[in-house]
């Protein structure tokens, strides 16, 4: 029985050389978490000293990546996270959450794959990120501090870089792990009654992490 187990093993071995080659479609569904690393100005004009702070966000993403050769392809990503924007000192501190937001990242990469038909395949990129902003809010500490408050983020366009691995498992189904950075700045604006309309300018520029399984077809 031993031996027919590490047989078995020592087969699925032969038979799953899960390559990419030219013409092949990579499907892959991913964890992922969004780390902001952000850096924003002061919120003008009432509170220029004090600046805000982005939220880490998890969620679900299905990436497909269409090989055009052996070693390079082209990968567009779609996933939606909502985010919570937080003052940091003074007295948008003293408020903490000021607004929550969802963020729409669509990001298309070109790829270049290391080692295309081995069973562990490396691959770099580079790419574009057009950033959608939806569903701004308020938060309730801010609207009982200043009133009614109308909040808005500007959509944003920028470069992105990622870095990642493809895992075999079997002949089509794979491991992936995978990073990118993503340029993002937006300018916020939040209309009150009380103090009027303040606006900060935000970097978010956040790393995004994944982890997940990707099949060819």
């Amino acid at each position: 029985m031993k031996t027919g187990f590490f047989l078995a093993v020592a087969a699925i071995g032969v038979a799953a050389p899960a390559h990419a080659e030219a013409g092949d479609i990579l499907l892959r569904a991913r964890a992922i978490a969004v780390a902001p690393q952000e850096d924003s100005s002061g919120i003008t004009p009432a509170f220029s000293s004090e600046e805000v702070k982005v939220s880490t966000s998890f969620a679900p993403e299905v990436d497909i990546t269409y090989m055009a050769t052996d070693n390079i392809g082209f990968e567009l990503i779609a996933a939606t996270t909502k985010h919570k924007v937080s003052g940091k000192t003074g007295t948008t501190g003293s408020i903490g959450k000021l607004a929550s937001t969802w963020v729409l990242p669509p990001t298309l990469t070109a790829q270049y794959h290391f080692n295309p038909k081995g069973k562990v395949r490396p691959y770099v990129g580079v790419g574009v990120n057009y950033t959608l902003f939806y569903s701004e809010k308020a938060s309730d500490g801010l609207e009982a501090a200043v009133g009614n408050t109308d909040v808005k983020l500007d959509s944003s366009f920028g470069l992105a870089a990622q870095v990642g691995l493809d895992v075999a498992i079997t002949d089509r189904v794979f491991l992936n792990l995978d990073a990118k950075y993503i340029d993002i700045d937006t300018d916020a604006r939040l209309a009150t009654a009380a103090a009027g309309t303040q606006r900060v300018k935000v970097s978010i520029d956040p790393l995004v992490f994944g982890i997940g399984i990707g099949t060819k077809f």
